[in-house]
């Protein structure tokens, strides 16, 4: 966010001086603080305060040195703005104070005492160094753009052109074991873009990035520092976590991450951001007052009509979003990271919050996700919700989409877990959720990408930072959080896992063996899932969080990727390195293409003997299907998924492809020599029926004869 015409503010003469400094009246359009030839502009705003004070710091003192109340000219309608001339910004720190009435009761919190942080701070000062406790209250630091983007184009790609790939930035290289040089930094997750690259992923979903206090809840438990690791609460959301940076960047905040963003970028990896819009880290009236509580409380949040906090977060507030002046920011938010950060999507946790009334009650057309929607500097990034929230409101398949946003698919997570373990009763959901939900989302043709919108709605995982790990998933029958603190009450005991017949770690080579087959089912059929895959970092080379389902306070080896696990679980990893170089060489697994010439159905499901095309609702063993013609290669795609979630042997047949032959290409049972997969090129004829081994998975593909 840059202003257009700064000159028009420093060719006119100061008109006042306040506290020893040359001011005017600065940029009311411009919400921050920005740097200007010869001085500072700062501008601010409150509905319902009566007065507003500008406080400035030297570098790291708690006490100001300065502070400036703005005359009553410097303000039009709600917004005080004033230029600061003679500011050195290497040295200064600023904050707010405002006046107003105080009547808990109406949710009136104003107190002239408290220090409050700019809501459109561009940087915090003192958070640089990790899990060191905060002197004092939040001031910001005023910053300049300084980074070139040069001529990168925004992404085109398409949502269900992605294999997206989520991490937490500290825990994907703080490890020893990452060999990174900068530890739990951005910086070191760039140093791991070549592995990135070699896993074949092309999105990155980086958890909270923006600027949060993970010793706000900081305690003790059984001798360890517990921390709010995860980054959910949310300190400022302009404010990229300078945590997160491998040196302190002074005034040009964010050159790191956008040093990390364009690399990404040119290496074909996009970045979404999880962004919470739904609660604060001021939390409800025992927490804190550093910011919105102190400009407008009642505005900020969604209070009760005695002016309690409702709580549909789970986090103590709810941020009142659909208020204009709430969602007049947040619009400005995502442009900004779109803009400053080139950004190619946001994942909105608890995204249902985003859709309630001031009341708290549903709205049929929220006005923010209309917003966000239309708004034409987002007209091209990737939103994505996170179709619930605490408070019951459940929206998968039907969250207000204006035919732009998409979906985290729970019901695909819950469906896919219970039917790989043998719940064979949602054989028909487990179907539907691999053919692309369609009856959630759809299929209306858009001639924007051509390609049928509705999968492009669809976010499909089995995993996710918020539960169990694969590997956890297939060595857990339940949730062990006991270090979490809370007598193992926190974290979903819903979980749909298996532990393979042991609990936890185990030597026992059937156990193990059966595991990592689980892992591989659960690859093989989310790459062959129509709608965009995602999974968790560290679930490619079996990474564990030893039962803990949920981590969001243990900044230690429970959260952290151990990175040896890579070599001595390299197969499967190359299993899942496979599995995304296979639904990226086809096409018809991610999009609808022309009908095939050998005239196969689309899409289809099948029962073993794959002539049946009404699955039994408890079919133990069925497959999808899907064909069409692909015009960059000049011949039809065919792709078969067949999934045996029975515990013994079972023959099937595979559908009739005009006469093309059809050849395996990957087998989670492997073939007796440890091979469970097979390159192109490579892959093995099959003549008749297939036999497919207890709890396995097998995909095929069909050529032409005579290849």
């Amino acid at each position: 966010m840059k202003l257009t015409t700064p000159d028009l503010l420093t060719s006119y003469p100061p008109l006042d001086e306040i506290a020893g400094f040359s001011v005017r009246p600065g940029a009311f359009d411009f919400p921050g603080a920005a740097a200007l030839p010869g001085g500072v502009s700062f501008t601010v705003h409150t509905c319902e305060g009566t007065a507003c004070t500008l406080l400035l710091f030297h570098r790291g003192e708690t006490v100001p040195f300065a502070e400036l109340p703005f005359p009553e000219a410097y303000r039009i309608g709600d917004v005080y703005s004033m230029l600061v001339y003679g500011l050195d910004i290497e040295d200064i720190e600023y904050a707010y104070r405002v006046d107003g009435p105080n009547r808990p009761q109406e949710g009136l919190l104003f107190d002239p005492r408290s220090i409050l942080l700019d809501p459109y701070a561009r940087a915090i000062a003192g958070e640089f160094e990790w899990g060191k406790k905060k002197n004092g209250a939040y001031h910001a630091r005023v910053v300049q753009d300084v980074f070139d983007w040069g001529d990168m184009p925004q992404s085109s790609r398409a949502l269900c052109d992605l294999v997206i790939y989520e991490l937490h930035v500290r825990g994907f290289t703080q490890h020893h074991s990452s060999g990174v040089t900068h530890r739990g930094t951005f910086s070191g997750l760039m140093e791991k873009i070549p592995y990135l690259k070699e896993l074949g992923v092309n999105a990155l979903e980086l958890m909270p990035v923006f600027e949060f206090d993970e010793m706000r809840n900081a305690r003790e438990v059984n001798g360890e520092i517990l921390l709010d690791y995860w980054g959910y609460n949310s300190v400022s959301f302009f404010a990229p976590n300078t945590s997160y940076a491998s040196s302190n960047e002074l005034n040009h905040e964010g050159t790191e991450l956008k040093e990390l963003i364009r690399t990404l970028h040119d290496n074909g990896i996009e970045v979404i951001l999880d962004v919470v819009f739904n609660h604060t880290a001021e939390g409800n009236d025992k927490g804190p007052t550093f910011c919105f509580k102190g400009f407008d409380n009642r505005i900020y949040y969604m209070l009760t009509p005695d002016g309690n906090y409702y709580n549909f977060s789970g986090c103590g507030n709810t941020l009142n979003c659909n208020h204009p002046v709430v969602r007049q920011m947040i619009v400005e938010c995502l442009r900004y990271w779109t803009i400053n950060y080139r950004v190619d999507g946001f994942r909105f946790d608890l995204a249902s919050i985003l859709g309630r009334n001031e009341d708290g009650s549903p709205m049929n057309n929220p006005p923010l996700l209309q917003s966000l929607a239309f708004d034409p500097v987002l007209r091209n990034v990737k939103l994505i919700a996170e179709a619930w929230d605490a408070g019951g409101m459940y929206q998968v398949g039907s969250f207000p989409a204006h035919k732009r946003w998409a979906e985290w698919n729970g019901r695909y997570r819950d469906s896919l877990r219970g039917f790989l373990k043998g719940e064979f009763w949602k054989s028909w959901d487990a179907a539907w959720s691999i053919s692309g939900s369609g009856d959630l989302y759809g299929g209306y043709y858009s001639e924007t990408n051509d390609t049928y919108a509705g999968y492009n709605s669809c976010v499909n995982f089995l995993t996710c930072h918020d539960g169990f790990t694969l590997y956890d998933l297939y060595s857990y029958n339940e949730k062990h959080n006991e270090q979490n603190g809370w007598n193992n009450t926190d974290g979903s005991s819903a979980n749909l896992s298996w532990n393979c017949g042991a609990e936890g770690e185990t030597d026992d080579p059937e156990v193990l063996s059966l595991r990592f087959r689980m892992i591989r089912n659960a690859f093989a059929v989310l790459m062959c899932s129509r709608g965009a895959p995602m999974f968790f970092a560290g679930d490619e080379f079996g990474n564990t969080q030893f039962g803990n389902n949920n981590s969001y306070c243990q900044d230690n080896e429970i959260s952290w990727l151990d990175w040896s696990l890579l070599e001595k679980n390299r197969e499967l990893f190359e299993f899942a390195r496979f599995m995304i170089a296979f639904r990226h060489r086809h096409r018809v697994i991610r999009k609808k293409l022309p009908n095939a010439v050998c005239g196969m159905a689309p899409i289809h499901a099948h029962a073993a003997n794959a002539a049946i095309v009404d699955i039994p609702r408890d079919a133990h063993t069925f497959g999808v299907s899907f064909a069409g013609y692909d015009k960059e290669k000049g011949e039809d795609d065919i792709v078969y998924i067949a999934i045996n979630s029975y515990w013994e042997d079972v023959s099937i047949t595979l559908p009739d492809s005009g006469g093309n032959h059809w050849y395996l290409c990957a087998n989670t049972n492997g073939d007796g020599s440890g091979r469970y997969f097979y390159p192109e090129g490579e892959e093995v004829f099959i003549e008749g029926g297939f036999v497919m081994r207890p709890r396995s998975v097998a995909v095929f593909t069909c050529y032409r004869r005579g290849r």
